[in-house]
């Protein structure tokens, strides 16, 4: 009797198969030892292939569509769909959408706008703060996003520098409006986002909103011609002191916008916002994320670590956005039960340290770090689409053909790129500090400043590598490693970092040397265990003959400076040390910190829980160190 496999004999493979079964298995091995992230960075590299493709081709069809335009779309086929929730309050995109033409119609009627003015918005994190940035926009205004904690001189300078016509001011945000209102430009027009008003000459929105027409404003007035004009100015501290108007295009908002799908978002996630709207972070990133999705946004007044979680399972949040701090704060939070029950799966930021991050992990769950890399102003970004920790970014030969950029050599005493004796930078090795510098070319613009062309050419460094190269200036230094990780460094110059905002040392400066006691400052950024970015420290010469006094010292920076920017400790020294180009000298004072076991000189340090300055001791030095004192 014949055998099944008689009857029915298997099919020989050709004899090539096994050969070619053993290749593909040994280029697949070969391909997980030497080229490991090889498909992580090719899905990465088509998705922003492709985002690039369909930018271009609306282009080449002679459209130009706009995160604007695009929102407007979604609220016509999505009209129901939530698109702000705040306190509870659910906004849809038609309701969005039709309070901000409200707003484009009651500023069509009372002021004599034109296509291209500036009108400055200071204003929380509130609904109307995107319903007036959306009217505006309906009307072709550059809207001017200023930070609310900047006060007196940074506030005015901040109208003046963008040419504000018309200044919107939130309710909440009238005693700031007071400070400056009577040095504000007699041609700045300003608007209270209230229903009466106790300031002469300051207009009132919400009572004209009411009996405004929901229909939208006439299409040519913010129809678009080229993705680089402007359409926002957004603020950054920079080395020269005073705040900078970095002129945001189209182009930049649109891909700030593609951030969130780029690191895998869906129109069926959950965004909660808890940064400042004024940021970059939150607005472009998230606001304008949320809009190319199509998804739905939780909008936080105010960061909350205690409410974080509840907020997050409350709204079924399943995106979160962040910087190094919030994170911190988020673990220093007392342990409770179920901490991992909730939805979050996507945690968006930068500047997060490699022990909170590990922390933040182990302790919330399976959440994907999704760190990045990118200046407001910057024509540069990097995105760590592996969840390398630690890494802000990765890159490699195709990125960089798009993007290109390098990491250069930096003399620290000289404050200077090093140029060798032909005249160009040379390039930093793999795993050395080096300045990033990216090339400025058509594809990859750098658009400045308002109001300052000296600011702008300052970040321009020419003649890099061969002559007629330009390049932007990050002020980062970076480190790239063997397998093309990217960490971040350090800043360079006279701005450092704290409660996610920049500080800029020479305004922090300025406002100290008003004092009629002190004869000069040198302020600088120190490390403090347990925090992400540099506390602020001051070193003082006082005048011939004159004391410090602490209690005029506390009232003049809490005054006349952002919470984030008053200097946390003080240092009362004899004389300044000077480099040898006659600037202070910074780099010893950093290395010496703030320890009164090895500094002779008097220290102090800002009590917040006692809103003065106060000696600091070794036993307060060893609370710090602890983080038993709060900072």
């Amino acid at each position: 009797m014949r055998g099944w496999d008689d009857l029915y004999p298997l099919p020989v493979p050709p004899s090539w198969v096994p050969g070619a079964a053993v290749g593909i298995l040994s280029l697949h091995f070969i391909q997980k030892l030497l080229f490991p992230y090889f498909w992580a960075d090719l899905r990465y590299l088509l998705k922003v292939f492709t985002y690039g493709l369909r930018v271009e081709m609306y282009r080449l069809q002679g459209r130009v569509v706009t995160v604007l335009d695009k929102f407007v779309k979604l609220a016509e086929k999505q009209p129901h769909k939530p698109f702000l929730i705040y306190e509870g309050t659910i906004h849809t995109y038609r309701d969005v959408d039709r309070r901000s033409n409200r707003i484009a119609q009651v500023f069509l009627q009372h002021e004599a706008l034109k296509k291209g003015d500036t009108v400055a918005l200071l204003m929380g994190n509130e609904p109307d703060f995107i319903h007036v940035w959306f009217g505006l926009a309906k009307l072709g205004c550059v809207v001017a996003f200023l930070n609310f904690n900047v006060r007196f001189k940074s506030l005015l300078h901040c109208v003046t520098c963008c040419e504000a016509k018309i200044l919107v001011v939130g309710a909440d945000l009238l005693g700031t409006l007071e400070e400056v209102l009577p040095q504000l430009q007699k041609d700045v027009r300003v608007w209270i986002m209230a229903k009466d008003s106790t300031f002469p000459s300051v207009h009132t929105l919400l009572d004209k909103i009411e009996t405004a027409s929901e229909d939208p404003v006439p299409v040519n007035w913010c129809s678009v011609n080229s993705l680089k004009s402007a359409v926002l100015y957004i603020f950054t501290s920079g080395t020269t002191g005073l705040p900078k108007a970095a002129v945001i295009s189209h182009l930049q908002v649109l891909k700030g916008a593609a951030g969130l799908w780029a690191f895998g978002a869906t129109s069926e996630d959950i965004i909660y916002i808890t940064l400042p709207l004024y940021h970059s972070a939150a607005s472009l990133l998230g606001i304008g994320g949320c809009i190319e999705l199509g998804a739905t946004c939780v909008l936080k007044k105010k960061f909350s670590a205690s409410q974080f979680w509840s907020d997050c399972k409350r709204y079924n949040v399943t995106v979160i956005q962040y910087i190094g701090e919030l994170c911190r704060y988020l673990c220093n939070q007392p342990v409770k039960e179920g901490e991992k029950n909730h939805k979050v799966r996507l945690a968006v930021g930068n500047g997060v340290r490699n022990d909170v991050w590990r922390e933040f992990l182990d302790r919330f769950g399976a959440v994907k770090i999704c760190e990045f890399y990118g200046a407001t102003e910057g024509n540069i970004c990097f995105m760590n689409h592996t969840g390398k920790i630690g890494s802000v970014g990765r890159t490699n030969f195709f990125y960089k053909l798009f993007f290109p950029f390098d990491l250069i050599k930096y003399d620290f005493q000289k404050d200077e790129p090093i140029r060798n004796k032909h005249g160009w930078c040379e390039k930093v090795k793999k795993g050395e500090a080096g300045l990033l510098i990216s090339k400025v070319n058509a594809k990859n613009p750098f658009f400045g400043y308002a109001g300052n062309k000296r600011h702008t050419e300052k970040k321009l460094i020419c003649e890099v590598f061969k002559k007629g190269d330009l390049y932007f200036n990050t002020g980062d230094l970076m480190v790239q490693d063997h397998d093309n990780f990217l960490y971040f460094w350090d800043r360079i110059g006279d701005t450092f970092r704290w409660k996610g905002e920049n500080v800029a040392t020479t305004e922090v400066s300025d406002v100290i040397v008003m004092l009629d006691f002190i004869q000069e400052a040198n302020v600088y950024g120190v490390s403090v265990p347990g925090h992400e970015g540099k506390a602020g420290m001051a070193s003082l010469i006082l005048k011939h003959s004159s004391s410090l006094d602490l209690e005029q010292m506390y009232k003049q920076v809490v005054t006349y400076l952002p919470s984030y920017a008053c200097p946390l400790f003080l240092r009362v020294q004899e004389k300044m040390e000077m480099t040898g180009t006659f600037k202070q000298q910074k780099f010893q004072l950093v290395d010496e910190g703030f320890n009164p076991s090895t500094i002779t000189d008097p220290l102090y340090f800002l009590d917040n829980s006692k809103k003065a300055y106060v000696l600091l001791t070794k036993e307060l030095h060893e609370m710090i160190l602890s983080g038993k004192m709060k900072l």
